[in-house]
Formats: structure tokens, sequence, C-alpha cells
């Protein structure tokens, strides 16, 4: 691993696996896991500043005004944030820094040109990502449905071109948890 540390961006739609692949990640000892803010209401089980930063819409609104975030989005009504600091300290001690954004995050980043592995995380169809939400058991039939709606535009955007550049370095199809791992941990340590 080189001194000065390696920013791997992992996205996809919700559903995909992304969560589960960086849970993996995270049990690595060179690796440190951006927390994100976000405005969305805390699930159970959910801790702050564990699982999210859970902020008040005005609070995130100030922190958004004071250049606090390296990237953020609004998802699904909701507001989510990348906190700067954390990147830049855990890059400087020479660590691999690991940031779960959406789509949008991940423009952000490559317009402002951060340098990193950008991954995203793909189902292998929206069939199977409608069936995997449905077994969450978290979310009505509803939000289901906006949730696969999502998953299509965020799946098409994946694809898309920056200034001449993929917006992603590499897309993983997930149809098996394990070998999905693997294959990004080869692509973070060749």
């Amino acid at each position: 691993m080189s001194d000065a540390g390696k920013l791997v961006v992992i996205s996809g739609p919700s559903g995909a696996g992304k969560t589960s692949v960086c849970r993996a990640l995270k049990q690595h000892p060179d690796v440190e896991f951006s927390v994100s803010a976000t405005t969305r209401v805390r699930r159970d089980g959910e801790r702050d500043g564990i699982d999210y930063h859970f902020l008040s819409r005005d609070d995130f609104q100030k922190r958004l005004s004071e250049n606090q975030f390296l990237e953020w989005a609004s998802y699904n009504g909701n507001l989510y944030g990348t906190p700067r600091w954390p990147m830049d300290a855990a890059l400087a001690r020479g660590r691999t820094f690991l940031v779960e954004i959406e789509v949008k995050g991940t423009r952000q980043l490559r317009e402002r040109g951060i340098p990193g592995l950008y991954l995203f995380i793909e189902p292998p169809s929206i069939e199977e990502l409608r069936a995997r939400l449905q077994r969450r058991g978290t979310n009505g039939a509803e939000e289901i449905e906006q949730r696969v709606r999502i998953a299509a535009d965020e799946m098409a955007a994946s694809r898309e071109l920056l200034d001449g550049a993929a917006l992603y370095d590499h897309t993983i199809l997930n149809d098996d948890l394990d070998a999905t791992i693997r294959r990004v941990e080869q692509l973070i340590w060749p």
C-alpha cells in the first residue's frame, strides 16, 4: 500500500449489495469507513455517529453552506453527505478510505477531480433487486417501487461519461456476494 493512502468509492442501487460489500471491507485493518450524514429517520438498531450522523434538515443545510461535505445528494426525499475531514486525515495516514455514496455524489467527486478507485455494484436484474428489497421487509410496496425506479436510473447513469472518461472504473455484477467481495478486494489490493 502506498504512503499516500487510497480513496475507494462504492456506489450502487439500494438492494444491490453495496452495504454488505462495505461491511466486509471494513474488517480489513487498513480500511477506514466514512460515516455519512443524513436527514432521514433513524431505523431500528441504527446508532448515531456509527451508522450515520443523523442531522436535522436545518443542521445539514448549515453544514453544507460551510463546505463541510466532500459531496452530498438528495435521495428519496432525504439529504445525505460525506463529511470532508475524515478522508483527508485517513489518506494522510496512508489508509484506505472507503466511501459508500450514490451516483450523484460520485459525479460530484469526479467533477472536483478527486482521485480514487470508483466501483459500482450492480444487481443481476431489476427483478432480483425488487425481490431483495421485498425480502428486507423494511419498506412498503410503494417505496420499493420508487427505489426500483431510482435503481434503474442509477444503473443507466453509472455508464455515463464525464469529460470523456467513465464515471466508474469498474462495474461489478453482484450475483454472488462472496465472489463480489473477493473481486472488489482484488481491485483495491491487486
